[in-house]
């Protein structure tokens, strides 16, 4: 359901979150290695969720993205919101650009339910609960077992 851009977003805030839990503000590269993804890729990204306001960066010594302890907890939705629009949470399952109860596609009733549960999980879930599943070995970020 998610483009690459938003995967790789969510990854990357996670793998900040758990990465100032460790007293470290990693940078751009520390990032991508972290969440297996290409370096320009990861920088456009970050770049676009500092200027929103979602993470914060610092440059020079001690510098590195973090976020701040006053912020809130950041959910999937604001994240995917800032990568994508909140467009795709509108979409036709089936591609179409008229799709409406009016004028519904073959899979408009069941994708209504799909794409509604989709948005109560990415609302309900913040990079922070994720994070501490990785944190506490319930889960993991990369496909490099004990990275």
């Amino acid at each position: 359901m998610l483009s690459k851009s938003s995967e790789y977003a969510i990854r990357a805030m996670v793998s900040v979150q758990l990465q100032n839990w460790e007293n470290k503000r990693p940078g751009v590269g520390d990032v991508a290695e972290h969440i297996e993804a290409p370096v320009a890729f990861t920088a456009k990204i970050l770049q676009a969720l500092t200027k929103s306001k979602l993470l914060h960066s610092a440059k020079g010594r001690g510098g590195g993205f973090f976020f701040s302890g006053e912020d809130e907890d950041v959910t999937l939705f604001q994240i995917i919101q800032c990568v994508e629009g909140e467009g795709i949470f509108h979409r036709c399952g089936f591609g179409m650009k008229s799709c409406s109860d009016d004028n519904p596609c073959p899979l408009h009733d069941q994708y209504l339910e799909v794409r509604g549960g989709y948005e109560r999980i990415v609302k309900n879930s913040t990079i922070q609960s994720l994070a501490a599943k990785i944190r506490d070995g319930k889960a993991v970020l990369n496909s490099v077992m004990g990275h």
